[in-house]
């Protein structure tokens, strides 16, 4: 047998058994979603096995930058991203077709290669549409030439490893997707349960406002009978022992009346009468009424007002109750000469938020989380519903109530409510 036969066979056998291999290889590897660093780093390791490289990476494309996603040697910790401008790399990417070198020094205008590296096989990783997303490299210290089935298993490889890059990509979108979609529902959701709990909520006030209609309406008569008798006794009885016993039963039969008149407002429906006015003027005109109140005795009350303007449309009338029921509270937990300060934030452009301030005894945060609920008081002789009707004429006019209380600050009441447009 010639020489040339013989070699010829060899060839042949170094082909066979080179496809064998690769074969091999591309049957071993198992992609998983998520799982792509090992899956690519077996590509790049298989490639400088099968055509005896002495490095082989995988690259990410993007933007002028090509990040390794793999590589046959060991970068070191941390990214590893270069500017594809003037690269090798850069030309595959530019062209979008393979590109072999055999000798660098001898073709410069391929780009610059890495230091240390003479020849250069590149071929791009094309996506199913067509895109180009990135290649695979290897690279020899030494010339050499690139035979058609080197390049042709290469290709192979650079099939498998776009694809996985491509469906890696859609799985991370498809991630984010169900997040968005995720996050989306549970906001709706919330939504759906806060519109049906302030459904369950209105209902319920309807019904509470009916049946204390008609209760009140029961009681009220006997009770202005009452107390018209209380006060005829009141006039003609001359025992001072009598006189006191009246004025305790007139006392407790005012409240009751009083205690009446608030469970009907709390019940009913905040019914708005909404128009514009100015929140500056709004609390100027309510210093006059408050400073005129016995609670206000003796008590420095300081306005601090927005720099400029600003407009609420509102229930004017309902939003002075707002301010009335909270600065007497604040007055009553202050002593005489105390300073009750009200200042009005407009630092956000769509809101303004009202602050009622008062130095007085911190409220303890197992009462503090209570006092917007309705019949809770800390007071002797209140009926616990004034905060509570406060709260709910803030929440009719889309505002929020807020009360903060430590030993430093005081206690601190906040009305937020939204701006006119």
């Amino acid at each position: 047998m010639s020489k040339a036969s013989e070699d010829k066979i060899s060839f042949d056998k170094g082909r066979w058994q080179r496809e064998q291999l690769a074969m091999t290889l591309l049957s071993s590897l198992n992609y998983r979603t998520g799982e792509l660093t090992s899956y690519l780093h077996n590509i790049a390791c298989g490639i400088s096995d099968l055509i005896k490289v002495d490095w082989s990476v995988v690259t990410l494309c993007q933007e002028g930058f090509e990040k390794v996603l793999a590589s046959s040697l060991d970068m070191g910790e941390g990214e590893h991203v270069y500017s594809l401008h003037g690269s090798v790399t850069g030309t595959v990417i530019e062209n979008g077709k393979l590109l072999t070198v055999e000798n660098s020094h001898k073709h410069p205008e391929y780009g610059h290669f890495p230091e240390g590296y003479c020849s250069y096989l590149g071929i791009p990783l094309r996506t199913a549409q067509g895109e180009v997303i990135g290649t695979i490299c290897a690279f020899h210290e030494q010339p050499r030439e690139f035979t058609k089935d080197e390049i042709q298993i290469i290709e192979l490889f650079a099939d498998r490893a776009a694809t996985a890059i491509d469906h890696y990509h859609l799985y991370q979108q498809q991630c984010q997707f169900n997040q968005v979609l995720e996050a989306k529902v549970e906001q709706r959701t919330e939504e759906l349960r806060v519109a049906q709990a302030q459904l369950v909520e209105q209902e319920r006030l309807a019904a509470i406002g009916e049946f204390a209609a008609i209760i009140v309406h029961e009681i009220r008569n006997p009770l202005t009978t009452t107390i018209m008798g209380l006060k005829y006794s009141q006039k003609h009885l001359l025992s001072e022992a009598a006189q006191e016993r009246l004025s305790l039963a007139l006392g407790e039969a005012s409240r009751l009346e009083r205690l009446l008149s608030e469970i009907l407002l709390y019940a009913k429906p905040q019914v708005l009468q909404l128009y514009e006015f100015d929140v500056n003027e709004l609390i100027n005109e309510l210093l006059v009424t408050i400073c005129e109140m016995p609670e206000a005795l003796s008590r420095q009350i300081e306005l601090i007002p927005a720099s400029k303007a600003v407009k609420l449309l509102g229930d004017k009338d309902k939003i002075k109750q707002v301010f009335i029921n909270i600065v007497r509270n604040a007055c009553e937990a202050v002593s005489p000469g105390d300073v009750v300060k009200c200042e009005v934030d407009y630092s956000c452009a769509d809101q303004v938020c009202i602050h009622v301030c008062n130095g007085g005894e911190p409220i303890p945060p197992e009462v503090l989380s209570k006092l917007t609920q309705p019949f809770f008081s800390t007071k002797s002789s209140g009926t616990g519903l004034g905060l509570a009707i406060t709260k709910r004429i803030v929440n009719a006019h889309g505002g929020d109530l807020f009360i903060q209380s430590d030993v430093l600050g005081g206690t601190r009441v906040s009305v937020k409510l939204p701006v006119a447009n």
